[in-house]
């Protein structure tokens, strides 16, 4: 199956107060980080679906503003266009994910995954996209219609996971795992 991935940039960043899709992480943008981590799992083609295109491929989600799983649908319909048969779906506020934190889910068997109590990041077959998911819908009942299973989030990955809606849960991002100096200031090793 050819995957492909959907990063979400359509949200209105109210209470981050800034474009999440545009803020630095050390030097890189949030998008920029989240194409760079498709192209290391050797992901062919990356859509960033909302408003902005930020240099990638993209798609504007129907209605504009119509939230995540509008955004989603539009995503995955242009995936589905370049002949990708699976999606892997990141929300754009969590740029400090890992590729071993994806590894469960896109191992999953279709029609794919979501960890248990997140609905972001999520792999999905295409094809088990609900025909009228849409505007209006939330991504747990997107989850739930498209069958995807609901492994439990590793514990050691669930604040990379949730990402940041705010600056101070930015800032707790940064410090934890993206400047250099932060595994010796939390204790990390």
């Amino acid at each position: 199956m050819t995957l492909g991935v959907v990063i979400l940039t359509g949200g209105k960043s109210s209470r981050m107060g800034a474009d999440k899709a545009a803020l630095d992480w050390d030097g890189r943008r949030a998008v920029d980080r989240l194409a760079d981590l498709a192209r290391d799992l050797a992901v062919e083609v990356t859509v960033a679906a909302g408003p902005v295109d930020y240099g990638l491929s993209h798609i504007a989600e129907d209605p504009p503003g119509g939230g995540p799983v509008a955004g989603l649908v539009a995503g995955v319909s242009a995936l589905r266009a370049r002949g990708c048969t699976r999606a892997l779906v990141l929300a754009v506020d969590a740029p400090t994910i890992a590729a071993a934190d994806l590894a469960p889910l896109l191992a999953a068997p279709a029609p794919g995954a979501a960890y248990e109590d997140l609905h972001l990041p999520l792999v999905m077959a295409i094809d088990a996209l609900p025909g009228d998911a849409g505007a209006g819908w939330s991504m747990r009942r997107l989850v739930e219609h498209a069958g995807l299973a609901r492994p439990a989030c590793p514990p050691d990955a669930a604040q990379r996971l949730r990402g940041a809606n705010t600056p101070e849960e930015r800032e707790t991002l940064l410090r934890r795992f993206v400047t250099p100096d932060s595994a010796q200031d939390d204790g990390i090793p």
